[in-house]
């Protein structure tokens, strides 16, 4: 059996200054300092938009493009300011709206402006023929990511009917319905609805205050503002 070493007396001791092992290790070290996770922002797109502007953006290059190369006197021109002016607005309307939310804040892109609302900064999410954000000042950003579709919403009415239906006729002959009793929402519905939950369990933590901003577009507006003038331009000239 081994027994423990028995401490060595002063003499034996090194005369180095340096502390021994055992003194740095009773040190304690500096903890570094806790960083906040970053989570990854939700978004949300309209799949629909995204495909019809992809379409409508390749009828666009396709035409152009033939009235660039095979066009005779003003038409490449006219063709080019038309592509300048039609690309971005496709683009604005079709591809680039998006609803980006986090644990701290909302950011809407919308198809000439980008606004950013910290959770404290949001009243509300209204849902009606338009989805809406409503901020602490009464301003209104429609949601243009988030469209609002009546037929969905039909058919998820009709749905929860049915559903609603199956539940009664199960408790009225004795026994339990397997059918989910969950509210049934239109896809765009349920967005706003998890948006809202969002907005409630964060509005009051420190990360989600500061004021809303926003943000003008003028990388879409600049072009096709470019290309409007230009396409006016050449119609004048004749």
């Amino acid at each position: 059996m081994t027994t423990p070493d028995r401490p060595s007396s002063p003499a034996q001791q090194p005369s180095s200054g340096k502390p021994s092992e055992a003194s740095q290790a009773s040190v304690p070290s500096e903890s570094p300092k806790a960083v906040k996770p970053v989570y990854k922002d939700r978004v949300y797109r309209s799949p629909f938009g995204l495909v019809g502007g992809v379409l409508l953006l390749g009828v666009l290059g396709w035409l152009g493009g033939d009235a660039v190369v095979s066009g005779e006197g003003r038409t490449p021109w006219l063709a080019l300011a038309s592509l300048l002016l039609a690309v971005p607005l496709v683009v604005a309307f079709s591809v680039r709206p998006a609803v980006f939310a986090n644990d701290d804040r909302l950011r809407v892109r919308n198809p000439f402006r980008v606004i950013d609302l910290p959770w404290a900064a949001v009243v509300s999410l209204r849902s009606g023929f338009s989805n809406e954000v409503i901020d602490e000042a009464g301003a209104k950003y429609q949601l243009w990511a988030v469209p609002v579709s009546l037929r969905a919403r039909k058919k998820a009415a009709r749905r929860q009917a049915r559903q609603a239906h199956a539940v009664a006729k199960g408790d009225s002959s004795g026994r339990t319905s397997l059918v989910d009793a969950s509210p049934v929402r239109a896809e765009t519905d349920q967005v706003m609805a998890d948006l809202r939950e969002l907005r409630e369990a964060r509005a009051k933590a420190t990360g989600s205050q500061g004021e809303p901003s926003v943000r003008w577009a003028w990388e879409v507006m600049g072009p096709a503002a470019a290309g409007a003038v230009l396409l006016a331009v050449l119609i004048a000239l004749g």
